[in-house]
């Protein structure tokens, strides 16, 4: 199904000329509908992917069916049996959904170049000018649906737009399995009737901020001249400034060789608790060198990045002389680095980056002394 976010206005918010298609793909419950597609006994089931509910695990992933009960991403296992003691948990299988991720960019691929991966189970489409399927970005957008559903067996949901912030916006707004369309022609309005929670960059803290302005949609926030929002904001005031009247001129980046690995994951509510950080850094960190194992490459700097419910981030790094043999390898320095991390504010990412890398295929392995 397509939705098309219709108003009574007429005035396009920006100007007509050299207007991009951006498609913004985003899966249904990624995880959980894996484990509820190779597993069938699972399906229509409340299903949590994520650690011991009897320990310090955290949800990764919720299904539909749990998230009527108010599970969420980043809650603990312990709160969502709480909330749903109906709750079937199973344990992460980040190969399976690395394998699935890489099934999806390549369907994506054929359609276009301009793909750029978000994480695992999202990603932006650059499709302007293309003249398949009509030139139409929507009917370009269903097309990736279909296909990632019959060669997936898995549902997606697709945001079309002329920028990347209201792409995003748009894959959420018909979710799960569907399409809707922000067209010039009702981005203003629409825009202007968005809460600001609503808007890309802005958490609950700095809304929070803006409501102690005076400002609680996109219309306020229009209003609200760019100099006090710079002044109150930093750099990140231009950009709000930007957005509320509809311009987002961050471009499509395609997939390059990588001079670094990384993963990292958005926490839906934002974390505090230490125990509960470690697990997803540690999450993060194996994720990260699964990807280097598979690339034949090994890495001398690992580098941890968190980032604060105001959006402002902090990263530590450190290097070593000889390489990370194996991701346990490297929880030592990262927690010496999560200790190095101010912790004034909640946390809503965390993420794990390699560099200095070099092909496993051209270093002479080291000889054990003791072999």
């Amino acid at each position: 199904m397509t939705i098309h976010v219709t108003t009574t206005n007429t005035k396009p918010a920006v100007s007509q000329s050299n207007l991009r298609k951006i498609i913004h793909i985003d899966m249904d419950a990624f995880y959980a509908s894996v484990e509820q597609r190779d597993f069938p006994e699972l399906r229509g089931k409340p299903l949590v992917v994520g650690g011991d509910p009897n320990g310090r695990g955290v949800v990764a992933a919720a299904s539909y069916e749990v998230r009527k009960f108010g599970v969420r991403s980043a809650m603990s296992c312990y709160e969502a049996r709480k909330r749903c003691p109906e709750v079937i948990f199973v344990p992460p299988r980040f190969d399976v959904y690395r394998a699935v991720s890489v099934e999806i960019r390549r369907i994506m691929h054929i359609l276009t170049p301009h793909v750029e991966p978000l994480s695992l189970d999202e990603a932006y489409l650059d499709v302007t000018g293309l003249s398949v399927h009509q030139g139409s970005a929507t009917l370009m957008a269903n097309w990736l649906r279909a296909q990632i559903l019959g060669q997936t067996g898995l549902n997606a949901s697709a945001g079309v737009s002329f920028n990347k912030m209201l792409a995003k916006i748009a894959s959420d707004i018909n979710k799960p399995n569907g399409t809707a369309v922000i067209t010039p022609a009702d981005a203003d309005a629409f825009i202007s009737a968005l809460p600001i929670e609503r808007f890309h960059g802005i958490g609950k803290a700095t809304a929070k901020r803006l409501h102690a302005m005076g400002v609680s949609n996109g219309a306020d926030l229009r209003r609200t001249p760019a100099a006090i929002l710079v002044n109150e904001f930093g750099k990140r005031g231009q950009f709000y400034h930007d957005i509320a009247h509809g311009r987002d001129e961050r471009a499509v980046k395609s997939e390059r060789t990588h001079k670094s690995v990384g993963s990292e994951t958005t926490f839906r509510e934002n974390l505090t608790d230490d125990n509960e950080l470690k697990i997803q850094i540690y999450e993060q960190n194996a994720d990260a060198f699964s990807q280097l194992h598979k690339k034949q490459l090994i890495a001398y700097t690992i580098t941890l990045k968190v980032k604060y419910s105001d959006f402002t981030q902090v990263t530590r790094s450190h290097t070593l002389s000889t390489a990370f043999d194996s991701a346990e390898s490297a929880h030592f320095w990262l927690d010496k680095l999560f200790l190095d991390i101010p912790r004034t504010l909640p946390i809503r990412l965390v993420g794990v980056t390699f560099s200095s890398l070099t092909s496993a295929t051209q270093v002479t392995p080291q000889l054990n002394l003791f072999e």
